[in-house]
């Protein structure tokens, strides 16, 4: 087998994006387009995820990385299939790799040989949706990361690799954002790495059903009271 050939979305200088670049850029596997949404919600979301991993060290920027490696970059306003498949229709394509997106369907998810793949900063099927860290503390869920297919549900998709993050007495929140966000960038490289190997015919596997619903961003007093468990250190899945 071959290095993947593939293009890189990510919301605009997305935190999540950057350090799964940085992981995969690690092993050679280098996109051959980045499409960057510059938008609003980017705006927020960039924002949203620097304040979750406060006081951790950032991946350096898409910016930095792309000059350094001579990848090319272009810009839309949202990623929709308007605004992508220009960009991509004329490509051969093996995947379509998300680094920290909104939500996306469409022709986009037909469109590669193999498939679209994503990384989510929970485990799947149990903690799909949106501040999967905070939620699984909330509700005593393991912490951790899994890497799967998009398809068009919210985190449905069939699962290639799904890890937990060891978490220990004493960490707090935006540890358990950081250790995701990297653990998500290191799932995803060695994913690649498998189908290089010809490994994802034996690697994937559909979800199954959750007990849980599909999870939305968590409100200031869900987020208090997440705080409050790991100070006080009655999270249910303590390593130590």
């Amino acid at each position: 087998m071959a290095k993947p050939r593939f293009v890189f979305l990510l919301l605009k200088e997305h935190p999540y994006g950057r350090e799964m670049l940085k992981q995969l850029l690690s092993e050679g596997h280098s996109p051959v387009l980045i499409i960057e949404e510059d938008s609003p919600v980017a705006d927020e979301e960039r924002e949203k995820f620097m304040e979750r991993i406060a006081g951790n060290e950032i991946a350096p920027t898409i910016e930095d990385q792309t000059l350094r490696n001579g990848i090319p970059v272009v810009t839309v306003p949202i990623h929709n299939s308007s605004k992508v498949m220009p960009h991509i229709e004329e490509m051969d394509l093996d995947l379509i790799v998300f680094g920290g997106t909104r939500i996306i369907r469409g022709d986009i998810l037909d469109f590669p040989k193999d498939g679209v793949v994503n990384s989510h900063p929970g485990l799947l099927p149990e903690c799909r949706g949106s501040a999967s860290p905070a939620w699984s503390v909330y509700h005593d869920i393991r912490v951790g990361s899994t890497c799967h297919f998009c398809d068009n549900g919210i985190d449905t998709g069939e699962i290639l690799l799904r890890r937990e993050f060891p978490v220990e007495r004493g960490m707090t929140y935006e540890d358990l954002c950081y250790g995701t966000l990297v653990l998500s960038g290191v799932l995803m490289k060695e994913a690649l790495i498998a189908y290089d190997n010809g490994e994802w015919a034996a690697m994937r596997r559909p979800q199954g059903a959750s007990e849980f619903p599909t999870f939305r961003n968590a409100p200031e007093e869900v987020l208090d009271a997440v705080r409050e468990k790991l100070s006080e250190e009655e999270y249910a899945h303590y390593v130590d």
